[in-house]
């Protein structure tokens, strides 16, 4: 059973993206570069860590992520806006940090933490743009991450820190990032 659970949320992260690079291409969505680049690095060590914390199928939901997330960056060079303000400078530094700590330190579930604050930080210049332009963003793809991210922790073999704490942590990002965006544009 939790490797269909685990099948619809591989099948549902690529369903997901299709919108969001229709929309990057038309102009419509401008992803921020540096909250990308930081999850697409992030997401590749997270491989490692769920590997490691036996999450089992639900690894194949982030490597699925990791992959699109290369889709994003090579499409936000081509076609995005450069909107990176000192704010979001250094909450790319401070992931950065997060990141060398998690090298240094031989710890896997400090390692996890470490690298889910990292990835949240990463979210900071997505939000913040996203703050001022509710609809520079596709709420669709966070919608549906919620619930693959969700799905992804249903397919989990082992619930361990290191196999559930990043689909947890995410299941709550993207939740209140869509209901940010819904409200935003309710206002803009």
């Amino acid at each position: 059973m939790k490797e269909v659970i685990g099948f619809a949320a591989v099948v549902l992260t690529f369903v997901a993206y299709i919108p969001y690079y229709r929309d990057i291409l038309k102009g419509k969505t401008h992803p921020h570069i540096y909250s990308w680049s930081l999850w697409c690095l992030m997401t590749i060590l997270i491989v490692a860590l769920q590997i490691k914390g036996g999450a089992g199928v639900s690894t194949l939901v982030t490597a699925s992520a990791g992959l699109l997330c290369v889709g994003v960056i090579v499409l936000s060079l081509k076609n995005g806006k450069k909107d990176i303000k000192k704010s979001d400078t250094v909450a790319a530094i401070l992931s950065l940090v997060a990141i060398i700590f998690w090298l240094i330190i031989d710890q896997p579930n400090v390692s996890i933490v470490l690298v889910v604050a990292a990835d949240l930080l990463a979210f900071y210049p997505t939000v913040r743009k996203s703050w001022k332009q509710p609809y520079a963003e596709t709420l669709s793809l966070f919608i549906t991450n919620s619930v693959r991210f969700a799905l992804a922790l249903l397919a989990t073999e082992n619930y361990t820190l290191l196999a559930t704490l990043w689909p947890a942590a995410w299941v709550v990002a993207n939740s209140l990032f869509s209901i940010m965006l819904v409200l935003r544009r309710k206002r803009v």
